[in-house]
This record gives C-alpha cells, sequence and structure tokens, in this order.
C-alpha cells in the first residue's frame, strides 16, 4: 500500500474540496491520502515519507497562491526525483496554476506525472467530483 500526500493552496476553499475527492480516489484504490495545507509544510521533512504527491493551487490573478510557490520552493529540496506526482486547482478564468504546478514537479524535480494536470471550476460543476476522484485514482495506478 503506497501513501499520498496532498497538498493545496485555495482562497475560496474550493481547491481544498478538489484536494480531499483526489483524496478519496486514493483511497478507493486501496492507498493512504494525507491531505495537508500548504501553511502546515515548513520544511522539506515535513514532504518525506511519501510515494506519491499532489500540489494544488487556486489560480488568481493569472498566478497560482503565493503559499503554494513557497511549499514548491521547499519542494525542490525534498528528493521527490522519480517520485509519483500530480497537480490540480480551481479556476474562474484562466486556470494557469495547475499547468505551472505540473511543469514544476515534472521539469524541475524530475517527478513521474500522471497524464496531466487537473483544472475544475468547481468540484460541483461538470463532471468535478468524477473527475477529481479519478485525478486520485490515476495517481494511485502508477504506485
Amino acid at each position: 500500500m503506497g501513501k499520498v500526500l496532498i497538498v493545496y493552496a485555495s482562497r475560496a476553499e474550493e481547491t481544498k474540496k478538489i484536494a480531499d475527492l483526489i483524496a478519496e480516489g486514493v483511497r478507493i484504490s486501496g492507498h493512504e491520502a494525507e491531505v495537508k495545507k500548504t501553511g502546515d509544510i515548513k520544511t522539506e521533512e515535513d514532504l518525506k515519507g511519501y510515494d506519491g504527491y499532489a500540489f494544488g493551487s487556486a489560480t488568481y490573478h493569472g498566478e497560482m497562491i503565493t503559499s503554494m510557490k513557497q511549499t514548491l520552493f521547499i519542494a525542490e529540496r525534498a528528493e521527490l526525483k522519480g517520485k509519483i506526482g500530480g497537480a490540480f486547482g480551481a479556476y474562474g478564468w484562466s486556470g494557469e496554476a495547475p499547468g505551472r504546478i505540473f511543469d514544476t514537479m515534472e521539469h524541475i524535480y524530475g517527478m513521474k506525472m500522471v497524464s496531466g494536470p487537473l483544472m475544475l471550476k468547481a468540484s460541483w460543476v461538470q463532471g468535478g467530483i468524477q473527475a477529481a476522484q479519478a485525478y486520485g485514482k490515476s495517481i494511485a495506478a502508477l504506485m
């Protein structure tokens, strides 16, 4: 059984809801999942001990939330090369944050990523619940 850490930054708690649904998908697949806010990640030690990672941020004014940027700087020192990863986030108009997180995880950290980032307007819109759970299952399938 693998263990996945899901870290999120959210302004209106929609990205948190998506994180929780991804965790459900991981658990449905028979693995463990832990969900944390970016503020819970203080050092690279807080990122150790997991087989997979999903980082998510809402897009705000075309950018990821600052606390996710800080978490990504910490993650750069956490030796995540070869670990399984995914990126996600909620957005209103543009949705750049999940793609930027995904690219950082894949190209800077050298992680083994799922097929692409999960971008949802909201967890409850256009099949978002099923999409987020399926994303968690796809992370679990790589373990």
